[in-house]
């Protein structure tokens, strides 16, 4: 063992406890169902940043077993239930046994809405996402449901529905080092890096492309991209591909023939298929919304309506198997072959439809596979399209790798991913330059006339308003009732200004609560104020109450708190245990909560820019 790290083995034994809280201390989360790792090897990590990338590559290389044994398992499926040949990537394949095509979606959509019964019952509540989990819970993921939610893609997948496995993937990926994180009792940032990084592994693995995997995590899990995260989240998917490829479940290559060079004028057809690319991905995620609003008004009991959805997968697939499962090999076919137009749009509104069908019946899975393949289509029909009207079209396989990235970016929401997983896929540079300036594009796009990927569209359906995975959780855990001071100074209102003199001479206090008889809450009075000259001796106090109707409630976050503050104008509120019981609880300023507020911002601020300061 080198010598620094014996010495840095000393030191911790010596100085344990300055690293660490005592369990349970205020600040920790403690979680009874996670097994804690010995204290030293906790301090281990929390001190030195090197054991931090030595866990993240652990994060990573778990997250490579899961993503193969689900590969893998999706693969047997589709040999077993379809009789599929060879692998078992039924997406490819030119015709399916007709009996199949319509039973094994339907059935297994039954099987899965039954499913869904028996899980809302033994594990109720709704799973958290890594986006969300980064974004609002500081990292915690549970194991348990990340593990359904796996089973569930899996499970769909495995049936024909037309989703993708990536959703699975980077749940388990993520909750992997979530509950390493928690294992260890990391910070909060770095277990929030520790989520990024399994999803950094998954993706990575997923696609045998290390950087398309790393800045999947910085653009969707971490929220940022800093050199600090660097060295973990690369870790974890070299580490990811490593085990991907020991277990023989890497993604097979793609050998297309591109230009050497693309000239000026090549970019502004390049350019319209980024617009095109990304008006059809928000028509595809409106699509989606629309199926499960039709699905929840069509009165089909929710177990029943993956089983209508797995009907109408086979009924696609009866014309073509493209549509069915992730499509991911079907992306590969289409590169291949030179499709007419006609067929082109056809598979497209099939595979879209689809998916739509298949994600609003309840079917588990991600729309990133699904919009790759649909990409590929836009590419290839709009090069086609584009021969017809220009004496120097665009290649082909071009315009599909173009449209690929272009459709990725409208739905998921990465552009840098998908400049990264287009080199990577390919090794050309031209391409390359031609991605980045569709991905802006459609990026741009998206942004102006819809505002959301299809995770954080989702999120907004559900109330939540969620962009990024930037940290925004400690707005909702730093609550009123965390900051108010309890000492509150209260009278009742009936008490006259002659005795309310005696109990607070003037420069004792500021303010004094106002009260009725049963304790409940009636306003605010300004001490200055019963000092002037037109205060009567023997007048009540309720003359002077301000704020009456003006309170904070000990739930209510800090942002809201500040909102409040601003509509009532005043620099002091009171805080009652509700609206309606009016019981005094406390009193919060708006100066200290302006402060707690900045000082949060500039703790974020620091934490985006790698800014953490000394690990211990």
């Amino acid at each position: 063992m080198p010598s620094s790290t014996l010495g840095l083995l000393n030191h911790l034994r010596r100085h344990r406890g300055a690293f660490l809280p005592p369990d349970g201390a205020v600040g920790s989360v403690r979680d009874d169902r996670v097994a804690y790792v010995p204290r030293l090897l906790r301090a281990l990590v929390r001190a030195d940043e090197l054991w931090l990338v030595v866990l993240a590559a652990c994060v990573g290389a778990g997250a490579g077993v899961l993503v193969s044994v689900m590969n893998h398992a999706t693969l047997l499926a589709h040999r077993i239930l379809f009789a599929a040949p060879g692998e078992g990537r039924i997406s490819g394949l030119a015709a399916i046994i007709p009996l199949r095509a319509v039973l094994v979606p339907t059935l297994g959509g039954l099987g899965l809405g039954l499913l869904g019964i028996f899980i809302a019952r033994w594990a109720p509540g709704r799973p958290v996402d890594p986006i969300e989990a980064n974004a609002l819970h500081g990292g915690r993921m549970s194991m348990r449901d990340s593990a359904i939610v796996a089973l569930q893609t899996v499970l769909s997948n495995a049936v024909g529905a037309s989703v993708g496995l990536e959703a699975g993937f980077t749940q388990i990926g993520a909750a992997t080092g979530s509950r390493l994180g928690r294992m260890f009792r990391v910070r909060r940032e770095d277990l929030r890096l520790l989520v990024g990084c399994g999803a950094a592994g998954a993706i990575g693995a997923a696609f045998d492309a290390p950087l398309a995997g790393s800045f999947y995590a910085f653009e969707l899990v971490i929220g940022t991209y800093s050199l600090a995260n660097l060295a973990p989240v690369a870790a974890a998917s070299i580490c990811a591909i490593g085990v991907t490829r020991l277990l023989h479940s890497a993604a097979p290559g793609v050998t297309v023939v591109l230009p050497a060079e693309l000239r000026m004028d090549d970019y502004l057809p390049i350019a319209t298929l980024g617009i095109v690319a990304a008006l059809l991905g928000v028509g595809l995620m409106y699509c989606v919304t629309l199926a499960e609003a039709l699905f929840r008004r069509s009165g089909l009991p929710a177990w029943m309506r993956p089983a209508v959805g797995g009907l109408v997968v086979g009924l696609l697939a009866l014309v073509s198997p493209t549509v069915m499962s992730s499509g991911h090999w079907a992306m590969r076919v289409a590169l291949e072959h030179d499709y007419p137009t006609g067929w082109l749009l056809a598979l497209l509104a099939m595979k879209a439809l689809a998916s739509s069908v298949s994600i609003g019946a309840g079917f588990r899975g991600g729309l990133f596979f699904a919009s790759l393949y649909l990409g590929v289509l836009t590419g290839a029909a709009f090069g086609g399209g584009l021969a017809l009207i220009s004496a120097n079209p665009l290649s082909a396989e071009l315009c599909a790798l173009v449209g690929m990235s272009a459709m990725a970016v409208a739905v998921v929401g990465a552009p840098m991913t998908m400049v990264f997983l287009a080199l990577e896929m390919t090794g050309s540079l031209p391409l390359t330059a031609a991605v980045l300036v569709a991905s802006v594009i459609a990026s741009l796009t998206v942004r102006r006339t819809f505002g959301y990927s299809f995770a954080t569209w989702r999120f907004h359906l559900r109330g939540e308003s969620i962009r990024s995975a930037v940290d925004i959780g400690w707005i909702r855990t730093l609550t009123v009732g965390r900051m108010m001071r309890q000492d509150a100074k209260t009278l009742c209102q009936d008490t006259t200004v002659k005795a309310a003199r005696c109990v607070f001479p003037l420069g004792s206090a500021q303010r004094i609560v106002l009260v009725d008889q049963a304790g409940r809450y009636v306003g605010l009075v300004l001490v200055p104020d019963l000092y002037v000259d037109t205060a009567l001796p023997d007048e009540t106090l309720s003359r002077f109450a301000q704020y009456r109707d003006q309170m904070l409630v000990p739930q209510m976050n800090l942002r809201d708190a500040i909102a409040r503050f601003e509509q009532a104008e005043s620099d002091a509120l009171v805080v009652v245990d509700s609206v309606e019981g009016r019981q005094v609880r406390g009193m919060l300023t708006e100066q200290h909560a302006l402060r707690r507020y900045s000082e949060e911002l500039d703790r974020s601020r620091r934490e985006l820019a790698g800014e953490k300061g000394p690990r211990a």
